[in-house]
């Protein structure tokens, strides 16, 4: 009876101390979990509006037998345009550019039959609307530019200083612009660049006065360098995307 009485004390110990056993067995150690890594995705996609500064510098204005070079004007002015991103780094867009020009007073004194004629031609502003292509690598962009261009001439003519009438053979108001720069996304929304471009409004010759005519052509063009700020919409800086 007493062996009997062992053996089944033993057998309840026994049933007790196995699930405390199997629980202990099936408790797993915490782990944490996995961070994520996060890969900047640059998204140049949208729209912007921007200002920018810089310098204008004409290209000879030549008469025949008579020179004139402008010197550096100030210019500043807006811009606004929108991009778009794909295949994946390769940007496609349109812009519009509108920039005011310092006075240059530059006038033209003519010689010999021309003699007492003084012709100004001073461009006020000057604009653009452009189609540009870029590559992009991260933050940055560099691209090229090209369209149409206009300018905001004002023309006068005198004769021993009274205005005189005149006429050209073409007007030199309308003309084409290239260009090229860098742009830089260095904040959500921001992006900052430098660019180069070049305006080119033709060559025009006096028709009247008549005196006038026999020197021939003058060229109108127009070499900027400026920097400009951006501000983007719809893009939100830079895409963050988690694996």
């Amino acid at each position: 009876m007493k062996k009997f009485l062992l053996a089944t004390v033993a057998l309840v110990a026994l049933g007790a101390t196995v699930p405390a056993l199997a629980a202990d067995l099936a408790a797993r150690p915490y782990t944490k979990a996995p961070a994520y890594s996060a890969t900047p995705i640059y998204n140049w996609t949208g729209f912007y509006i921007g200002g920018h500064i810089g310098g204008a510098f004409a290209g000879d204005r030549n008469f025949t037998g008579l020179t004139t070079t402008d010197d550096g004007r100030f210019m500043g002015g807006v811009q606004g345009g929108a991009d778009y991103q794909f295949a994946p780094n390769w940007v496609l867009g349109v812009e519009g550019q509108y920039s005011w020009l310092g006075n240059n007073n530059n006038a033209i004194a003519f010689t010999g039959a021309g003699a007492g004629f003084v012709y100004t031609n001073n461009q006020r502003a000057i604009g653009s609307a452009t189609a540009r292509a870029g590559y992009t690598w991260g933050p940055a962009l560099l691209y090229v530019k090209g369209g149409y261009a206009w300018a905001d001439v004002r023309d006068t003519l005198t004769f021993a200083g009274a205005p005189v009438v005149f006429a050209f053979d073409r007007g030199h108001r309308d003309g084409w612009t290239v260009g090229g720069g860098l742009e830089y996304m260095f904040a959500p929304n921001w992006s900052a660049k430098v660019e180069y471009q070049y305006y080119n409004f033709g060559d025009s010759a006096f028709v009247t006065p008549a005196a006038l005519a026999a020197f021939g052509s003058f060229h109108n063009d127009e070499h900027t360098v400026k920097a400009g700020l951006n501000y983007r919409f719809n893009l939100g800086g830079p895409v963050v995307a988690k694996y």
